[in-house]
C-alpha cells in the first residue's frame, strides 16, 4: 500500500553507524532507524544471538513458561526498579496495553468512562487507541470516530494538567513522553515530571510514561525518568530494546503491576524466545560498554558543536538535546533537508514537526562520527538559510 514515500536509495548492508547503498556509496546514519538501531547495524553479538537462538527455538506460545522471556523480564524490572512486564512487538502495542491498564484502574475506582490526560504534540502510535491518544490532528485525519476518553493539554504546562484534573473527576491516568520525539524533541522543565508524579499520588492516577523513543539508554540514562527522583506506575518501551528486532514492553509498578490477570491481555508473538534473547543481548552490551554514558557524552558534544556552528545564525530558533535526541529548530519548514543530506552529504537525518531537524544516532557513535555529523548538518543548514 502507498503508506510511505521512500527516498531514492536502497541499502545493502551496514556496519556500526555506516550504511552502504547499492552503488557502494557509504552513508553516515544519524537516524538509526528512527531511534531503533541502538547498537548500530550488523552488530556481531546481535547477529550471533539471533543465529544461535534460531537454531534452538524461535517461538512457542505464552501458554508455556519461556525461560528467555523470564530472564529479560527480571533484567528489565531490575534496571527500572519496577515489578512486572508485558511483552509485545511494538511501541504502539505497549501503549495499547498501558491504555487498557488505565481503563481497568479507572473501572476499579468506579468510573464508567475513565479518562486519560495526554498532551498536544505527542505521538503514541498508529493503532486506533494509540492514535486517539496522539496529539497530532494531521495523522488522525480520516480515521474518526476516534477512541473516547482522552483529555488533551499543552505539553510542559503543569497548570493545564492541574486544571484538567480539577475539572474532570473521572481521570484514571496521565500518559506522557518524558521528551517528545515526533513532536520536535521537546524537553520539559525539570519539575514537570516530578509535579505529575505528585499529582498522580494525590489523586490515585496512574503515571504512565511513553519511553518508546527515550528508553534503553538514549537520553543518557537507562530510562528518561531516571533523570528525576521518581518511578512511574507504567513505562512503555520498544524501538531500541531490540536494536532492530521487533519487541515492545509495557513495564508496570505498584498498583499497576497486578491489574492484568489471565485472559485480560495477550500477544501471539510477544516475548517469544528469539525476541527475548535479542533484547537481553542488547541490554548486556549497553551495560558492558557503558553506552548510556556514551549517549550522554556524545549528545552533549553534538549540542555544543551545533551551538558553536549555528547558534548565532539567523533562522535558527533553538538547539536542544537530551542524550542522543537532538533537535535543531529552524524558523521555516525544512523537510527538503532530508533529501539534500542524503544526496549531497551522504548523511541520514530526519525532519519532524515540519521545521525541526531530528538526530537520533546509535548509542555506539564515536567522537569522530559525532564531529562529522556536526560538520555536515551545519553546512546544510547554512546553505539552506
Amino acid at each position: 500500500m502507498r503508506t510511505y514515500a521512500p527516498l531514492p536509495v536502497s541499502f545493502t548492508h551496514g556496519e556500526g553507524a555506516w550504511l552502504w547503498g547499492q552503488d557502494e556509496t557509504r552513508y553516515l546514519d544519524a537516524v538509526a532507524g528512527v531511534a531503533v538501531c541502538s547498537l548500530g547495524h550488523a552488530h556481531p553479538a546481535i547477529a550471533e544471538a539471533i543465529a544461535d537462538q534460531a537454531k534452538k527455538l524461535i517461538h512457542v506460545s505464552n501458554l508455556y513458561h519461556i525461560e528467555e522471556q523470564e530472564k529479560l523480564a527480571a533484567r528489565l524490572t531490575a534496571l527500572a526498579t519496577m515489578e512486572r512486564v508485558f511483552f509485545c512487538n511494538s511501541g504502539a502495542e505497549a501503549n495499547e496495553a498501558a491504555i487498557k491498564l488505565a481503563r481497568l484502574h479507572g473501572h476499579n475506582l468506579g468510573y464508567d468512562v475513565p479518562k486519560i490526560i495526554v498532551c498536544e504534540g505527542s505521538f503514541h502510535g498508529r493503532t486506533l487507541a494509540a492514535l486517539s491518544a496522539t496529539g497530532n490532528e494531521k495523522i488522525q485525519a480520516g480515521f474518526a470516530p476516534l477512541v473516547e476518553g482522552f483529555i488533551r493539554v499543552p505539553y510542559n504546562d503543569f497548570n493545564a494538567i492541574q486544571a484538567a484534573a480539577k475539572n474532570n473527576p473521572d481521570i484514571a491516568a496521565i500518559l506522557i513522553e518524558p521528551v517528545q520525539g515526533e513532536g520536535g524533541v521537546n524537553i520539559p522543565d525539570d519539575d514537570f515530571l516530578p509535579n505529575i508524579r505528585a499529582l498522580c499520588d494525590q489523586n490515585d492516577y496512574l503515571m504512565m510514561l511513553d519511553e518508546v523513543q527515550t528508553g534503553v539508554g538514549r537520553t543518557g540514562k537507562w530510562f528518561a525518568f531516571q533523570h528525576h527522583n521518581l518511578t512511574p506506575d507504567v513505562m512503555n518501551l520498544a524501538k531500541g530494546l531490540g536494536s532492530g528486532f521487533p519487541i515492545g514492553a509495557c513495564v508496570a509498578n505498584g498498583k499497576a503491576a497486578d491489574l492484568f490477570g489471565p485472559g485480560n491481555h495477550g500477544s501471539t508473538f510477544g516475548g517469544n524466545p528469539l525476541g527475548s534473547r535479542v533484547a537481553s543481548t542488547v541490554l548486556e552490551i549497553i551495560e558492558q560498554q557503558k553506552l548510556a554514558n556514551n549517549a550522554a557524552k556524545q549528545g552533549q558534544r553534538l549540542v555544543d558543536g551545533f551551538k558553536d556552528a549555528l547558534g548565532d545564525l539567523a533562522g535558527v530558533k533553538n538547539i536542544r538535546g537530551k542524550g542522543l535526541m537532538i533537535g535543531i529548530e529552524l524558523e521555516k519548514p525544512c523537510a527538503e533537508l532530508v533529501k539534500q543530506a542524503l544526496q549531497q552529504e551522504h548523511l541520514l537525518i530526519n525532519v519532524t514537526a515540519g521545521n525541526v531537524i531530528r538526530l537520533l544516532p546509535s548509542l555506539i557513535i564515536t567522537e569522530e562520527q559525532t564531529d562529522e555529523i556536526i560538520d555536515k548538518v551545519s553546512r546544510l543548514v547554512k546553505a539552506f538559510l
